[in-house]
This record gives C-alpha cells, sequence and structure tokens, in this order.
C-alpha cells in the first residue's frame, strides 16, 4: 500500500483526504506539524507530502530541506491554500514544492489525482 503525508491541523478536512484515501488504497498519515512529518517520513517514506500552505507555525524552506535530508528518495510534495493568498501560494513555487494549487483545486483533484500522487517518485 502507498503511503502520503499530509500536514495539516484542519480535523474536518484531513478527514476528508484520510477517507479517499482509504477509498484508493493509499494510507494516509496526518501529521499536524512540519516535525511530526520529518519524524514520519524518516521512519516511513512517504511516496508524496500533502502540505497545508497555512499551517500555524509552517516555515516551508526548512520543512523541505529536512524531507531532502531524512528521505532516501524526496516524496513528491503538494501545497495547497487560500486562493486569495497568491504571495503564499507563489513563495511555495519558489520554495520548491512540486505542485501548489488553491485548496478548493486539492479538493476537487484529490480522489482522481490520489492514486497518481502516491506513486513512488522515480529518478
Amino acid at each position: 500500500m502507498s503511503t502520503v503525508l499530509i500536514l495539516c491541523d484542519d480535523l474536518m478536512f484531513t478527514s476528508k483526504v484520510t477517507a479517499t484515501g482509504r477509498a484508493a488504497g493509499v494510507a494516509v498519515v496526518v501529521a499536524r506539524t512540519a516535525g511530526a512529518v520529518v519524524r514520519q517520513a524518516g521512519a516511513n517514506p512517504p511516496a508524496c507530502v500533502f502540505v497545508d500552505l497555512h499551517n500555524p507555525g509552517l516555515h516551508l524552506e526548512q520543512l523541505l530541506t529536512e524531507l531532502r535530508a531524512g528521505c532516501p528518495a524526496m516524496p513528491r510534495v503538494i501545497g495547497f491554500g487560500s486562493h486569495v493568498d497568491v504571495e503564499t501560494l507563489k513563495a511555495a513555487r519558489k520554495a520548491g514544492c512540486d505542485q501548489v494549487m488553491p485548496r478548493s483545486q486539492f479538493s476537487e483533484q484529490l480522489e482522481a489525482k490520489l492514486a497518481e500522487w502516491a506513486k513512488p517518485v522515480t529518478s
């Protein structure tokens, strides 16, 4: 079973993502802090990490650096955030997220794209 991590402290939203994962045969592990993502990724490297760009205390560049250092293969990183916060979305692209999108787009694409996103990244 493929594994993805989601960094998000919104219980309702993470419930939706985990239920969608379960239906698609993808294990979704929820982390509420960047430190928890790094620990989980080090213990069980995921194929993908979903990052709520508005997670409290998030320092995205630091998270990406720690993931690169702690994972044998860098997982795909998909950032999502408020569609009105264009600067945060731009900053996430610049920081190195593989994909960045508004939360609504992420939600719309989740069911159709989850299996693809959960495939391990090949070099």
